[in-house]
């Protein structure tokens, strides 16, 4: 974990851009399993679809030793529930945006290997192109941790955070970023 003197000034920049629901985590706490990648090819909808979601993004095994580069993540959570189902993929657009935004100050800050997994898939553009090559917003463009294969359950879990799997589209949900830190 990054000292106590980093962390007080990362929480207070964290305060300036409006985010307070947040747990630090050591790097080598979040869970990569290849499971989590088998459940992005076989049931979801985006898998081929988004240049940043498989098979667009490094292997499993890659992305282990990705993680192994960092020394904690801040992971946030957010909260919601949506009256339409369909607002979901514009509230995701607008929070990973302002995500986004976090990165760039936690890097300016210092924090050159600054690095965001979006609490949902990369949604920036409405009208993904499909591959990586192609992606209209590649400076701005992020994995979720699922794409990176990131058990997000047992990560977060194990931080204390709520996560359940839902079974009605009108429950709250509650979503997951992670900004990892060197």
């Amino acid at each position: 974990m990054i000292d106590a003197k980093r962390q007080q000034e990362l929480e207070a920049l964290f305060a300036q851009q409006g985010y307070s629901d947040f747990r630090w985590i050591a790097a080598e706490r979040i869970v990569v399993a290849e499971w989590v990648r088998f459940k992005c090819m076989f049931g979801c909808d985006s898998y081929g679809q988004k240049g940043a979601c498989p098979p667009n993004v490094p292997s499993v095994e890659e992305c282990r030793r990705f993680f192994s580069g960092y020394i904690s993540a801040a992971v946030f959570r957010f909260h919601k529930q949506l009256e339409d189902p369909e607002e979901r993929h514009r509230w995701s657009r607008e929070t990973n945006s302002k995500l986004l935004e976090l990165e760039r100050a936690v890097f300016l800050a210092g924090y050159r290997k600054a690095f965001l997994l979006f609490m949902d898939e990369c949604s920036l553009c409405t009208d993904c192109p499909g591959t990586r090559l192609d992606c209209r917003d590649k400076r701005g463009a992020r994995p979720s941790p699922e794409a990176l294969g990131v058990d997000v359950f047992a990560t977060v879990g194990g931080v204390g955070y709520p996560i359940e799997v839902l079974t009605d589209t009108g429950q709250a949900m509650n979503r997951y970023a992670f900004l990892l830190i060197e």
